[in-house]
């Protein structure tokens, strides 16, 4: 078999049982019914890229998409390294071995990039989410997420950097009494809703390094991307900055502004969910 730099079977989302000529077969069949088999690999060259191209009978750009190429350096931590979510419409019927559609590794979704519809948990973990309140803001942000990720659009920031701060551990006052200061983190103090949920859960939340949050926690996180990100106007006027770091201290200070400070400025305390409705 001629080597192509990586799994072959991976891409393909099936083993070499007969010969490669089936293992195309298969792929070429995928593409067809345009379900895309996702192999995760973020360094694709334009050799690889023209060989499997010419083996499908398909487009380099078509291959292309079938990986994470072309996704953002800085949306890499939010790509799962195996399937944690599937859509009830774009899921294979009883195919073996069941491809693993681009949409499942998505950790910033919450709704299928093809059908709209709202994903559903890999794991068979079906749990409601305590966050419907902020379903507006979760689309916001989800969307804020995508546009860095598979078009490279930013606006005054990095969503993805957004994200990773919000899940920065922060110090609480007073101390709890189970002193588990581990569960705190930034995004608490944007959606205070959060904390209550993870203790009663007894959840354990993602690193900034792995932020990839179960689907029913999740849209906690993509509302707190929607909401620092709308306070941008606000966190430059903090500004000028001489370094990212600067940047990360500005926005970690409006947050703390956000859930404490404002409360003695003449807006008076606004929940997050209601400022998102009034905006």
């Amino acid at each position: 078999m001629p080597d192509f730099g990586f799994d072959l079977n991976v891409l393909a989302g099936c083993e070499y049982r007969e010969s490669e000529a089936e293992a195309a077969q298969y792929a070429s069949t995928l593409l067809a019914g345009r379900i895309i088999a996702a192999h995760a690999d973020l360094h694709l060259s334009s050799d690889q890229e023209i060989r499997l191209a010419k083996m499908f009978a398909t487009e380099p750009a078509v291959v292309r998409r079938m990986t994470f190429a072309n996704v953002a350096q800085s949306s890499h931590r939010l790509l799962a390294a195996r399937p944690v979510q599937y859509c009830t419409n774009c899921r294979p019927g009883h195919t073996e071995p069941a491809p693993i559609l681009r949409s499942q590794l998505l950790g910033w979704r919450i709704t299928c990039p093809l059908s709209g519809n709202q994903l559903r948990d890999a794991g068979g973990r079906e749990l409601p989410s305590p966050f419907l309140q902020y379903r507006g803001a979760a689309l916001r942000g989800e969307k804020l997420l995508d546009d860095e990720a598979e078009r490279g659009i930013q606006t005054w920031t990095s969503p993805a950097e957004i994200a990773r701060l919000l899940l920065m551990r922060r110090g609480i006052w007073p101390l709890p009494r189970e002193h588990e200061l581990w569960r705190y983190r930034v995004l608490g103090a944007t959606i205070p809703d959060l904390d209550h949920v993870v203790a009663a859960e007894q959840e354990n939340l993602p690193t900034p390094a792995k932020p990839i949050l179960p689907l029913h926690l999740r849209p906690a996180l993509l509302a707190g991307v929607a909401i620092v990100e709308r306070a941008g106007p606000e966190i430059h006027r903090r500004g000028p900055w001489r370094s990212f770091e600067a940047v990360e201290f500005a926005t970690l200070e409006w947050v703390d502004w956000f859930n404490n400070r404002r409360l003695l400025e003449p807006i008076g305390n606004i929940p997050p969910a209601e400022a998102e409705e009034r905006y």
